[in-house]
């Protein structure tokens, strides 16, 4: 039977006891029940795995003795997806939670001339990226950019590998067949598409045009499209 699993963001790597949040103590004790001597996981989202033991029921405070720790490395390639806003949050929403059980390492929301929603709550976007990390059982959480402006991504990008995916008729490159890369940013346009002067300044700043397919995708699939392809590249 899998073990209950909780994000802890500020567990440190050490043994011993150990607070749980109100929100963990309270999902445990309150609504699961758990009682004293079970076990139950957690994580800090940083790659450390801890293996715990209730030691007080207390349903906003409760005790976990810390007893085995397991760091996990991360995935071998670190990708970056900077994606405009969406019209409807809801898809936007639904893109995180995707991306985040695929195993994107940053998100970026992008501010782009197209972007018709400029609106961004980054309290709600993160709480969704923790559920999806936890369902997902993974113990690296995404990190989560405040919405930039199309061109300050690209004036700030340390990216190796820097990709822009977009739908005009001009040459463009297969993700899958790209050479191997350890790191790899690509940007993904609002619906609509990139006008023609992103793309262009884009490439001024060495990004390469790729494209997703032959369908014309959602920003939102695009962006998970893009994500599977690159994690599993």
């Amino acid at each position: 039977m899998t073990l209950p699993f909780f994000y802890e963001p500020l567990l440190a790597s050490s043994n011993g006891h150990f607070q749980l949040s109100e929100e963990t103590s309270k999902h445990c004790i309150q609504v699961l029940r758990m009682k004293t001597g079970e076990q139950l996981q957690l994580t800090n989202g940083k790659g450390a795995l801890f293996k715990a033991r209730i030691l007080s029921e207390d349903k906003k405070k409760a005790v976990a003795l810390i007893e085995e720790e397991l760091l996990l490395p991360r995935h071998l390639k670190k990708i970056s997806i900077a994606v405009s806003l969406l019209k409807n949050p809801a898809r936007f929403e639904w893109f995180l939670e995707k991306a985040t059980e695929i195993g994107v390492s940053e998100i970026i929301p992008l501010l782009c001339e197209r972007t018709e929603h400029t609106r961004f709550r980054i309290d709600r976007m993160k709480q969704i990226l923790v559920s999806a990390m936890l369902q997902s059982q993974q113990v690296w959480l995404p990190t989560l950019r405040e919405p930039a402006p199309f061109k300050e991504v690209l004036v700030s990008t340390a990216y190796g590998l820097r990709l822009v995916a977009h739908c005009e008729d001009d040459a463009r490159n297969s993700i899958t067949g790209l050479p191997s890369f350890s790191d790899a940013q690509i940007l993904i346009g609002p619906e609509g598409d990139f006008t023609p002067h992103e793309i262009k300044t884009a490439m001024n700043h060495h990004y390469l045009p790729v494209t997703l397919g032959e369908t014309r995708l959602r920003t939102e699939t695009a962006g998970v499209v893009a994500a599977t392809l690159l994690v599993n590249k």
